[in-house]
């Protein structure tokens, strides 16, 4: 279901509901849970792997759109969720024009990577 939140679109997701599947492309587009928890899964040949649980102020899919390339897990609603949708234009000058938000991306993102999550979401 799709709506608004201040300026920006949003989407809302119902519990056990797929946000993406890994392998989708990112549409130019990056999440902000704005309520609820979204699992992270990555499968991997018959295995799949939950890596994170993204909760309320958490980006989503951001890794994907920086890297222009399809999302590397899994995202699923565990409860009711609610995005924030960031075309990649916006998310770009956000960034730019917040410095503050651009250390907690760079820091989100190293957190992944030390983790191995190995991009995405977190993210994607």
């Amino acid at each position: 279901m799709a709506g608004h939140i201040g300026e920006f679109p949003s989407k809302k997701f119902r519990p056990g509901e797929v946000i993406f599947h890994q392998g989708d492309l990112s549409c130019s587009e990056a999440y902000l849970v704005d309520g609820g928890r979204i699992e992270i899964r990555r499968r991997n040949g018959e295995h799949e792997r939950v890596l994170r649980t993204l909760v309320r102020g958490d980006l989503l899919g951001e890794v994907a759109l920086f890297r222009d390339a399809p999302h590397s897990a899994t995202a699923v609603a565990l409860e009711r969720v609610t995005l924030i949708v960031l075309p990649s234009h916006r998310l770009e000058n956000i960034v730019r024009t917040h410095p503050g938000l651009a250390l907690a991306l760079i820091r989100q993102l190293a957190r992944m990577a030390a983790l191995g999550a190995g991009a995405d979401d977190t993210a994607s």
